[in-house]
C-alpha cells in the first residue's frame, strides 16, 4: 500500500525551539521528513514552515494526528493547515469571453500537471461552452442582472457547495465579485489580472499600458480580496515590448504570460506551498521529494 504523504504549512512568531519542537512531535508519532523548508521574516518576528512527511512507519489516524499536533501548536501560537495527498481538490473555473486561460488550464489537468478535478466551469455568457462540452465539464452559464448581482452570486454559492468546491480561478472572468463573496472563501479564489500590479489596476490594463508607453508588460495571479487587484501576489510574468507594439499586440503577448503565471499559481495552491501573511503570499519553491 503506498504511504499517505501529507503536507504542513506553519506560521507562528519566531521563537527559540520551534523547529525541534515540531520536528520532534512528527518523529514520535513515526512520520518521516521528506522535506521541510522554512522562512523567517526578521522584520515582523514571523516564522514559516512546509514541512511533507510520510506516513510508512504510522498508523495513527487523521482526527488523532491532527487533535495531538493541535495540542502543541496552541501554546506556540502556531496557525497551520494540512493537506493529504490522498485527497484531490475539486476547482470551479469562472469565465466571460476569453478562452485562452480556460483551454490551458482544461489541458493541463487532462494531462495530469495540475493535480484536481475540474467539476464545472460558470460563466455569465454562453461564449464558451463549447470548450467546457469538449473536456466534458459541466458548463454553467448565470447572466448577471446589473440590478441585482446578489441573484448570481446566490446561484454559484449554491453550485459551490453542492460540488464542494475548494479552490475558485477566476480565468479572465470579467466581473467584480461582491465583499460577501470573496470573503466567504477566504483564500480560496485565484485571479489573473492581465498586468504586472500593483500598476495598472481594474479594467483595460494593456490600452493603457500603450498609452504609457511601457516596455515590459505582464500578469499577476493573486489571492481575490474585497480590495480590487490587491489581494496577496502569488506568481507573476514578465515580457519586453518595444514602441512598435499596439494594444492588440500587447494583448496577445500577455495572453501567453496570463496562462503560465495562473498555472503556476493554481499549481502552487494545489501543492500547499503558499502560506499567507498580512496580505502578503509567502510561496515555497516546489521540493524533487
Amino acid at each position: 500500500m503506498k504511504p499517505q504523504i501529507v503536507t504542513f504549512l506553519i506560521k507562528c512568531p519566531d521563537q527559540k525551539g520551534l523547529v525541534a519542537k515540531i520536528t520532534n512531535f512528527f518523529y514520535k508519532e513515526g512520520f518521516n521528513i521528506l522535506s521541510c523548508q522554512q522562512y523567517v521574516n526578521v522584520l515582523e518576528n514571523m516564522y514559516f514552515m512546509r514541512v511533507r512527511l510520510s506516513s510508512d512507519d504510522t498508523k495513527i489516524g487523521k482526527v488523532d494526528f491532527e487533535t495531538k499536533f493541535l495540542k502543541i501548536a496552541t501554546p506556540l501560537e502556531i496557525q497551520w493547515s494540512v493537506k493529504y495527498d490522498s485527497y484531490t481538490p475539486n476547482l470551479a473555473i469562472f469565465v466571460s469571453h476569453t478562452s485562452h486561460c480556460l483551454y490551458d488550464l482544461l489541458e493541463r489537468q487532462r494531462e495530469g500537471v495540475l493535480d484536481c478535478n475540474i467539476k464545472m466551469v460558470v460563466s455569465n455568457h454562453e461564449k464558451l461552452r463549447p470548450i467546457a462540452e469538449m473536456f466534458g465539464v459541466p458548463y454553467y452559464c448565470l447572466p448577471v442582472d446589473k440590478s441585482d448581482k446578489s441573484i448570481q452570486e446566490a446561484q454559484i454559492i449554491e453550485l459551490l457547495e453542492e460540488n464542494e468546491i475548494d479552490l475558485i480561478v477566476m480565468a479572465r472572468y470579467m466581473q467584480i465579485l461582491s465583499a460577501n463573496f470573496i470573503n466567504r472563501y477566504p483564500e480560496k479564489i485565484i485571479n489573473i489580472h492581465h498586468s504586472f500590479l500593483p500598476a495598472f489596476q481594474g479594467a483595460n490594463p494593456y490600452k493603457r499600458a500603450y498609452e504609457r508607453g511601457v516596455k515590459l508588460i505582464g500578469a499577476t495571479a493573486h489571492y481575490a480580496t474585497a480590495d480590487l487587484d490587491e489581494g496577496p501576489i502569488i506568481e507573476q510574468g514578465i515580457e519586453r515590448v518595444t514602441h512598435d507594439s499596439t494594444p492588440k499586440t500587447l494583448k496577445h503577448i500577455g495572453a501567453d504570460i496570463e496562462r503560465i503565471v495562473l498555472a503556476k499559481a493554481i499549481k502552487c495552491h494545489l501543492q500547499s506551498q503558499i502560506i499567507v501573511s498580512n496580505n502578503k503570499a509567502v510561496v515555497f519553491p516546489e521540493t524533487g521529494e
